[in-house]
């Protein structure tokens, strides 16, 4: 559980920089450049994402059992996954309505993926694993709804559309192929 709490502080930490110390980041991106601070800014993410992936798949070799979770939760995460996937995409979709409305869907789709997956699992590394990040979600939303929107492709059923299609599927993909391969688990 070391390893994966030291992953979860590098990947969180540097993903906090911006909530915690906003106008530190701003100087190193002007004194570095944007696309050297990109690539730091991204091997360090790289480098504790990992460590929390490995320290998380020792961890379920040793678990440690807090609760038991209702099998019916597992349908509660499936249903909660979809808007998660949608919300997802629409981070990166241009024009679309939901980034127009909410602003953050990204932040959003953690959030949701962190929530569902802390119902559906009951061993402390996954309660620390998915609170990690559902703690890191509730407050980055926070700080990024109190910066100014960046300006933004005008929404547009077109943009929309395609968000909740891309979305559905990947959704299907993930859940009904790549969720096995990825975790080991089976999504039900």
């Amino acid at each position: 559980m070391t390893v994966m709490i030291l992953g979860l502080l590098i990947f969180l930490g540097m993903h906090s920089v911006r909530i915690v110390a906003d106008d530190w980041r701003a100087t190193q991106i002007q004194r570095m450049g944007e696309l050297p601070w990109k690539a730091a800014y991204s091997v360090v993410s790289i480098i504790g994402l990992a460590l929390a992936i490995w320290g998380y798949g020792q961890m379920r070799l040793d678990p440690v059992l807090v609760w038991q979770p209702p099998v019916g939760l597992r349908h509660v995460v499936s249903l909660l996954m979809i808007p998660a996937f949608i919300l997802l995409v629409a981070a990166y979709v241009p024009g679309n309505h939901l980034k127009a409305k909410l602003g953050h869907p990204m932040i959003l789709a953690v959030k949701l993926w962190a929530f569902s997956h802390l119902l559906a699992n009951g061993r402390l590394g996954d309660i620390v694993f998915f609170g990690a990040f559902l703690l890191w979600a509730v407050f980055d939303f926070r700080a990024a709804r109190r910066r100014p929107r960046p300006d933004t492709a005008a929404p547009g059923m077109v943009g929309t559309v395609a968000t909740v299609v891309i979305g559905l599927v990947a959704y299907y993909l993930f859940a009904f192929h790549l969720h096995m391969w990825v975790t080991g688990v089976p999504v039900m």
